[in-house]
């Protein structure tokens, strides 16, 4: 890095610790640490290109600072989880932005996360059909080794050959990046969930469907896109209840589920 980019790289480091200890004051402890993580990072980025000893010093100092709260925070999560205690509430408000599904669920992918369930009974339509699509392509994404993903969702009576159709190709792209879609129906699910098994739960109370819908419409073979791990569009990400209000999210451990290590 030359000194030109040093100004630049130092706005992003304060910016992004800014936001962490924003997060870790509000209780979103998983939140803050990969912020505090990145953060880091760019700052010993921008150690490495100082040549100013004094100036060193003081970013020596930030980055013990930062690197100390980080672990605290980690060895918190680390218990709270083992004791199956770990609750964590996101709250978004009307036509808010920046939260893609890379964004909400990547702190609670891990390494060890193989398999997951999805269980929502509105992945019937086609953009239902584009955001569980979407969230597939964000676990294919991940630092993570998924397997297997569960879908069970309701049966949609008035058009099923769309969502039975596109279903069946997404599994089939799955399968070719090594990944078994297992695919249920149930007439009687009501409740949004999604489950990890390195121990997280979500719950949502619109599911995977809190975004706004898209002023343009997918292409109808969209699902293939998966192939080649890229969308064909983008849209903004703006999110809502239908109703206006705001929408939690609430994220807990469970006690059955196979801890982190």
């Amino acid at each position: 890095m030359t000194q030109n980019h040093l100004p630049g790289m130092e706005s992003s480091a304060i910016s992004v610790l800014k936001r962490a200890v924003e997060l870790d004051q509000s209780g979103r402890f998983l939140e803050s640490l990969v912020c505090y993580q990145e953060g880091i990072q760019l700052l010993i980025d921008v150690l490495k290109a100082v040549n100013d000893e004094s100036k060193r010093g003081h970013y020596r100092e930030k980055i013990k600072g930062y690197m100390d709260r980080a672990e605290q925070i980690k060895v918190h999560v680390n218990q709270m989880k083992e004791d199956g205690k770990y609750h964590e509430q996101v709250r978004i408000a009307e036509d808010a932005t920046g939260y893609s599904y890379e964004v909400v669920f990547k702190p609670y992918i891990s390494g060890a996360l193989t398999e997951v369930w999805v269980e929502d009974p509105y992945v019937r339509h086609t953009h239902q059909l584009y955001n569980f699509l979407r969230f597939c392509e964000m676990l294919l994404k991940a630092s993570c080794k998924v397997k297997t993903i569960h879908l069970l969702t309701s049966s949609d009576d008035g058009d099923g050959g769309q969502q039975t159709s596109a279903l069946a190709e997404l599994k089939q792209s799955l399968i070719a990046h090594g990944v078994t879609l297992d695919l249920r129906y149930s007439s009687t699910i009501h409740d949004r969930e999604i489950r990890f098994d390195n121990g997280w739960i979500i719950k949502i109370g619109r599911g995977l469907d809190y975004f706004k819908r898209a002023k343009v419409r997918p292409h109808k073979h969209f699902i293939a896109v998966i192939s080649d791990l890229c969308c064909t569009f983008s849209y903004l990400v703006m999110i809502t209840h239908r109703d206006g209000s705001q929408l939690d999210i609430v994220i807990m451990t469970s006690d059955s589920a196979t801890r982190p290590q």
